[in-house]
C-alpha cells in the first residue's frame, strides 16, 4: 500500500512538473509569437512595368502565408529610369525596402545596401548569375529574373505562307535574309523593328558587346579599352558585322518607311495579329502579346545572326542574363523591414506557394537550381531550351552606364531612320565611351 502511494506520489509530482514545464514553454511560444506578429510594412519599387498588375496579386498570396508582412508596390513612371526614379527616393530620405533595379544600377547605390552573402540562396543561385552584383566578395543584389531577346518569330504565320519551319535552319545572316524573301513573294512583312532607345541601345548594341568574346571577362576588358580609347569601331569586325544585319534587317522592317513612328505595344500587335513574321524584343512581351491574341502560342526565338559563317557560335545563341536585381535598403528602412524583405526573398526561392507565384504568374525564368518549374509561356520556353543546350550569352550590361541606352540608343535611333551613316554612328559611340570615367 506504502509502495502505491509512493507510485503516485511520484507520478503526481511528474504530472505537476510537467504542467508547469508546458506552461512556460506555452509563455515563452506567446511571447515570441507575439514579437513576431508585429506588423511590417514594405516598399517594392518596380521598373517592369509589364508584370506590376499580376505583382500585385502576387503580394497578395504572399502576405497569406506571412499575414504581418504588408508589401506596397511603387511603380517606376513611363520613360523614367530605374536609376532616375531610385537617386530621386534616396534624394528624399524615402528610398523602397526592396529596390528592383538594372544590373548596372547596383554598383551606384551598394553603399546603401544590405550585404547579402551570408543569405542561403547564394549557394543555389545558377553559376555566373550573382557575377554583377558582387563586389569585394560581398553580394549586394538577388538576381530576379533571367531574360532572353532575339528575333521573336509567330511560326503560325511563316508556315501558313511558305510551309514547314524549322527554327534551327536559320544559322546565317543570308538564312534569315533568304527566308524574309519568300515571306515577302507571299505578301507577309518579314519582320517589325520597334524603334525604343532601350531596345536598340541596350539590346541589340548589347550583343555587339558580348559577341566580342565568349570569355565574359574578354568582354570586361573590350569595355575597358572602349574607355581607354584603344578600340576603334570602324575597325572592329562584330560591331560592323551585327550593323550588317541591322541594316538587313532595316530593308525588310515594317516601319520602313516612318522608322520611328512604331511603339513596343504596336510591335506586340503587329506579331500577335499576324501581320509580321518577326520582332527582335524579349520574352517579357508575352504577357502583352498573349493578351492580344490568346489563342496562338507557336513563338519562339531564333538568335540574330551575326556573320554568315554557320558554325558561328553566336549566329545560334541568345542573349540570357539575369536583366532584374533586387536589393534592400540599410539607409531608409529599419532592421525589421529588411527582415521582412529577405522573408520575401526567400519565398520565392524555397517556398513551393512562393515559387508557382514567382514562375507561372509572372511568367520569371528563375535564376536558382533548386526551382524546377519553368514558366508556361513559349517565348520562356524557348530561353529554357537555349540554356539546356547551353547556347546563351551575357553581354557586360553591369559595366554600361546608365544613360548609355538612352545617349547611344538616340544614336541608333538617327542610324535606323537613315540621319546618321555608320562612320558617324560608331564615331559617336567611342567618343561616348572616351567620356564615361
Amino acid at each position: 500500500m506504502k509502495f502505491k502511494k509512493l507510485i503516485y506520489g511520484f507520478l503526481s509530482v511528474v504530472v505537476v512538473i510537467s504542467l508547469i514545464v508546458g506552461l512556460i514553454n506555452w509563455n515563452v511560444n506567446v511571447l515570441a509569437t507575439s514579437k513576431n506578429s508585429k506588423k511590417v510594412k514594405i516598399t517594392f519599387l518596380s521598373t517592369k512595368g509589364e508584370i506590376n498588375s499580376q505583382l500585385q496579386e502576387v503580394f497578395k498570396n504572399f502576405s497569406k502565408d506571412y499575414p504581418n508582412i504588408t508589401v506596397e508596390l511603387i511603380p517606376v513612371g513611363a520613360g523614367q529610369s530605374p536609376f532616375e526614379k531610385l537617386s530621386t527616393m534616396y534624394a528624399s530620405g524615402n528610398a523602397p525596402t526592396l529596390a528592383m533595379i538594372d544590373p548596372s544600377d547596383v554598383i551606384k547605390f551598394k553603399n546603401n545596401f544590405l550585404n547579402l552573402s551570408n543569405e542561403k540562396w547564394v549557394k543555389d543561385a545558377i553559376k555566373g548569375t550573382l557575377d554583377d552584383v558582387t563586389f569585394d566578395g560581398k553580394v549586394f543584389g538577388f538576381p530576379f529574373a533571367i531574360e532572353g531577346y532575339g528575333l521573336i518569330y509567330n511560326k503560325q504565320v511563316i508556315e501558313k505562307a511558305i510551309g514547314k519551319f524549322e527554327p534551327k535552319t536559320i544559322r546565317t545572316r543570308n538564312d534569315l535574309e533568304n527566308l524574309f524573301k519568300k515571306l515577302q513573294q507571299k505578301n507577309v512583312t518579314p519582320i517589325v523593328i520597334s524603334p525604343l532607345d532601350w531596345s536598340l541601345g541596350a539590346h541589340y548594341l548589347g550583343i555587339a558587346y558580348g559577341a566580342q568574346s565568349r570569355d565574359y571577362k574578354m568582354n570586361k576588358r573590350f569595355i575597358d579599352d572602349l574607355k581607354a580609347k584603344k578600340v576603334d569601331l570602324k575597325k572592329n569586325k562584330v560591331f560592323n558585322d551585327l550593323l550588317d544585319t541591322f541594316d538587313m534587317l532595316r530593308k525588310y522592317n515594317y516601319l520602313k518607311n516612318s522608322p520611328l513612328a512604331g511603339t513596343y505595344e504596336q510591335g506586340a500587335q503587329l506579331l500577335a495579329q499576324g501581320k509580321v513574321a518577326f520582332w527582335f524584343m524579349g520574352n517579357w512581351a508575352w504577357p502583352l502579346i498573349t493578351q492580344i491574341n490568346p489563342n496562338n502560342k507557336s513563338y519562339g526565338f531564333i538568335p540574330v545572326p551575326i556573320t554568315n559563317n554557320p558554325n558561328d557560335f553566336f549566329n545560334n545563341a541568345i542573349v540570357a542574363t539575369p536583366s532584374k536585381i533586387l536589393c534592400i535598403d540599410i539607409k531608409n528602412n529599419s532592421k525589421q523591414q529588411q527582415e521582412a524583405a529577405k522573408t520575401l526573398l526567400n519565398w520565392f526561392v524555397y517556398n513551393s506557394n512562393g515559387q508557382k507565384n514567382w514562375v507561372y504568374n509572372l511568367n520569371i525564368i528563375s535564376p536558382f537550381r533548386n526551382v524546377k518549374i519553368t514558366p508556361n509561356d513559349p517565348l520562356a520556353k524557348s530561353i529554357v531550351e537555349y540554356m539546356k543546350a547551353e547556347k546563351t550569352f551575357r553581354p557586360p550590361f553591369a559595366l554600361l552606364p546608365s544613360d548609355h541606352w538612352p545617349i547611344v540608343g538616340a544614336y541608333m535611333q538617327k542610324y535606323l531612320a537613315g540621319k546618321m551613316n555608320r562612320q558617324q554612328l560608331l564615331t559617336e559611340i567611342m567618343k561616348y565611351w572616351a567620356k564615361v570615367k
